[in-house]
């Protein structure tokens, strides 16, 4: 309905478990690497609870499509059964065929023995076998006792049946019973899915925004984050019905961003008053008289809401322009599990910036930009302490970002056009230390109550005793405890990647990237070049995780956007550095004291 109007290819925020729309965020990636370490350790049960909408099931999915060739799958997702109706599942699941029985019905242990068998024929020729059960916290006590029992066919090593168990909270609170501690006490591993933080939530609506074909700005400005998170809970399918009918206002006023008070009635009409007196629906019909050529304007529409059921801001020509030449600082896909950085973070508007020479910048001011940066020391000066750091918008200092690696970038662009020039963003949380493994030029978020608003420093030079920053369009020099006093610990850098590349592949992939990486391993261990196309496995990926454990990474074997930059500054790709540049700083130092002298 609206998404001609906002230029998208499709709803982007359908509830419909579209794979293409995959999110994994830090959460969802420890929940998976939970799920694939149960399988791995031969254990019994593995448990995975979140709130309705959380994701589990797309968590699931993803676990499904991972598990080693050799293991054969069995998925029950309606589990309101009784004993008898279970086993039987698992049987049809499992393909296993059951002897004939006569006239009667076949009885629990008809069905336990040939599960058994099956389960010993599997084992004999090298096979596992995992059972998931979805919406588990459905289970009686009577069955999942049954459950426990059918875990007790093992070897020395391992048990013969694996089975997942996915639910809600209350999930939980069954496996405390007295009568469960059995069973609970074969869990070899839990994970609940929590929701997700106000900065996934801006990733994560970014993405499916991405996904659907947005090339402009984005519907939804920066400041809308928290709101929409609060409103949400963070619960992906609740970001989801909401931002779905907060577009569906916005296109019925005829509006290109959605305001605080379209959002504030689109939650009246999905979550019934909640948070407020719940709104009439009065979008989807006036959405529905447009379409059938109804004469009801966008601000009849709106006049048909209650009264003061929002407090959005008066939209004006000024407000207009400020949200206008306010961008968008997006970071380009998750980060491997575990680790903090989120490369699909993508930070959005923001309402009004302070005045910066370098900041303001406009198109064509990416060499001197990078001259800035690149100028000896003569140039700077020294800042005393973390209170004279003003910072600029988070468009700002990403347009500073990417005029050191030669690209310009127009307001409102954020990581999606960089992407389009081989950019890809990374946003993650860590020190100083980390920055210096990373080695090149960072935006640093500056330390504040509200992380939508936060203020940005560029970072072009680090050295042992000091930092060179970029302000104003100046270098400033400032001493590293005052900056790791002024910093919040996150950032947003740049690397490059062909735009075909993925932000990460793991075990089993194909692909350029793929192939990049077994030719660059090959080179560094003198081995014979790979052939193309080839899966991510074997030597490869043992000397992926060789050299991820060698460099300080998380050792995964799943290669994102850290272990792509390490590779690259080993091999001496050209790019922005922060320890060269802070060597041609001190080397532009020495020049100049000679002189003087």
């Amino acid at each position: 309905m609206y998404t001609q109007f906002f230029q998208l290819k499709q709803s982007p925020f359908s509830i419909a478990p579209d794979p293409r729309y995959l999110f994994m965020s830090e959460r969802h990636r420890e929940a998976l690497a939970h799920l694939l370490y149960g399988v791995g350790s031969g254990g019994g049960f593995v448990l995975l609870t979140g709130e309705i909408g959380a994701g589990k099931t797309t968590v699931c999915r993803c676990f499904m499509e991972q598990i080693p060739a050799n293991c054969k799958l069995a998925y029950i997702f309606n589990p309101k059964l009784t004993v008898e109706e279970l086993l039987l599942s698992v049987c049809d699941e499992f393909g296993i065929v059951l002897p004939p029985q006569g006239t009667g019905a076949v009885s629990v242990k008809g069905y336990v023995d040939a599960i058994n068998a099956y389960l010993l024929a599997s084992h004999a020729q090298g096979k596992n076998n995992v059972l998931i059960i979805d919406e588990a916290q459905n289970l009686s006590p009577e069955v999942l006792e049954q459950l426990r029992l059918l875990t007790n066919l093992e070897t020395s090593e391992r048990k013969l049946l694996q089975i997942i168990l996915i639910g809600q909270p209350e999930l939980r609170a069954m496996l405390a019973r007295p009568e469960l501690e059995q069973l609970a006490q074969r869990v070899i591993a839990r994970y609940h899915l929590g929701s997700l933080s106000v900065d996934e939530v801006g990733s994560y609506v970014r993405h499916r925004l991405a996904v659907a074909g947005s090339a402009g700005a984005s519907p939804f400005g920066t400041k809308l984050m928290a709101a929409i998170h609060r409103l949400s809970k963070g619960v992906p399918r609740r970001v989801n019905l909401l931002c779905d009918r907060a577009l569906l206002g916005a296109y019925v006023e005829g509006k290109a961003q959605v305001t605080r008070q379209i959002l504030s009635k689109a939650a009246q009409e999905v979550f019934g008053g909640e948070d407020a007196p719940r709104a009439r629906g009065v979008w989807p019909y006036a959405a529905a008289g447009l379409l059938a050529g109804v004469a009801l304007t966008g601000a009849a529409a709106w006049q048909l809401l209650p009264v003061g059921a929002g407090k959005g801001a008066a939209s004006t020509p000024a407000t207009a322009r400020a949200a206008q030449a306010s961008g968008k600082l997006a970071a380009s896909a998750p980060a491997p599990a575990g680790r903090k950085a989120t490369a699909q973070a993508a930070p959005g508007q923001v309402a009004q910036e302070r005045p910066a020479a370098a900041a303001n910048a406009p198109q064509g001011a990416a060499q001197s930009i990078a001259a800035s940066a690149a100028a000896g020391p003569g140039t700077a000066s020294t800042i005393g302490g973390a209170a004279a750091v003003s910072g600029v918008a988070a468009d700002a200092a990403l347009r500073q970002l990417s005029a050191l690696w030669g690209n310009e970038l127009a307001d409102g662009e954020g990581c999606m056009a960089a992407a389009k020039k081989n950019l890809r963003c990374l946003q993650g949380k860590g020190g100083l230390a980390e920055l210096r493994l990373l080695d090149r030029p960072a935006a640093l978020r500056l330390r504040g109550e509200d992380p939508i608003t936060a203020r940005y420093v560029l970072l072009t030079a680090l050295d042992g005793k000091q930092a060179t920053l970029l302000l104003g369009g100046k270098q400033q020099v400032m001493s590293l405890p005052a900056l790791e006093a002024a910093m919040d610990g996150s950032y947003v850098t740049l690397w490059r990647a062909h735009r075909s590349w993925r932000d990460e592949v793991s075990a089993g992939d194909r692909g350029p990237d793929v192939d990049w990486l077994a030719r660059r391993f090959a080179q560094m261990h003198g081995l014979k070049k790979p052939a193309d196309n080839q899966a991510l496995e074997g030597a490869t990926l043992r000397l992926l995780r060789e050299f991820q454990g060698a460099q300080g990474l998380k050792a995964d074997g799943v290669a994102g956007p850290k272990t792509f930059i390490r590779l690259s500054q080993l091999a001496g790709v050209p790019e922005p550095r922060l320890r060269e540049q802070a060597r041609v700083t001190a080397s532009a130092a020495n020049a100049d004291g000679a002189s003087a002298q």
